[in-house]
């Protein structure tokens, strides 16, 4: 059988781990060749032999715009074209209100709403018509969850950019959809709450009881709904949000 993505140059960035490294594994194995970035160096080398074939990786911080021309300069020299994006790489800490600095602020705005953007805009002049585009947003940009407010709000922003991308990228025929995990069970998320003054099982209880299917998502299940938008299975679907969340957004 053809696999979804023969052929395939596609860019993943927070790639070194959770979703995007479990997304890059997919998008491997279904035949596409895969540059994945991450802002550690020991992570990134440990997630390309990880994969282990049809992988490039390329340290970054998607906060500054050097990094993503050097990402995207990579791509061209190896392969010259881009098929799919898939604008992952974030940061998300729990902060009360009260205790919101202003540095957190520009740095999560920075990382999750600046860098998402440039990174779709910089690839751009690589991108083959008919591409797709996915961007990770989050049912904390629809839903108030306490000690997510900036995060949220940045997520928020990941929903409304991706109507406009929609919108701006038809004549080309590139596809912009969101994917918006519920709480997945990452090392990310659990770095998060481990900041908390309680245990990381009794905040993973208490979610649990807000999702209907009564339990945490897996990185490889956002991984296959990503592979869905980013293949011809979804040749038809653009400017959606899809959640991945066990129905926590719906009720």
């Amino acid at each position: 059988m053809m696999k979804k993505l023969e052929g395939k140059v596609a860019v993943i960035t927070g790639g070194n781990s959770g979703i995007g490294l479990a997304t890059a594994q997919r998008f491997v194995d279904e035949g596409a060749h895969v540059f994945i970035t991450g802002r550690r160096q020991k992570e990134l080398d440990q997630a390309v032999t990880h994969i282990g074939k049809s992988v490039t990786g390329v340290q970054g911080d998607v906060s500054k715009l050097d990094d993503l021309d050097r990402l995207y300069d990579k791509v061209k020299e190896q392969k010259g074209k881009i098929d799919v994006l898939f604008a992952n790489a974030g940061i998300m800490d729990l902060f009360t209100l009260e205790s919101v600095s202003e540095t957190y602020f520009d740095k999560t705005f920075g990382v999750n709403v600046k860098g998402l953007f440039f990174t779709v805009q910089k690839s751009l002049p690589l991108f083959n018509e008919g591409g797709s585009i996915v961007l990770t947003g989050s049912v904390a940009g629809s839903k108030g969850v306490e000690g997510l407010s900036v995060y949220g709000a940045t997520k928020a922003a990941v929903r409304s950019l991706a109507r406009s991308f929609t919108v701006e990228l038809k004549n080309r025929k590139i596809r912009v959809n969101v994917v918006s995990p519920g709480r997945i069970d990452t090392p990310a998320g659990s770095a998060a709450i481990s900041g908390l003054q309680v245990g990381e099982e009794q905040v993973k209880v208490g979610v649990v009881d807000s999702i209907p299917l009564g339990r945490m998502g897996s990185p490889d299940e956002v991984a296959k709904a990503v592979l869905f938008l980013a293949s011809d299975d979804s040749s038809f679907i653009t400017g959606i949000e899809l959640y991945v969340d066990g129905g926590r957004a719906q009720i």
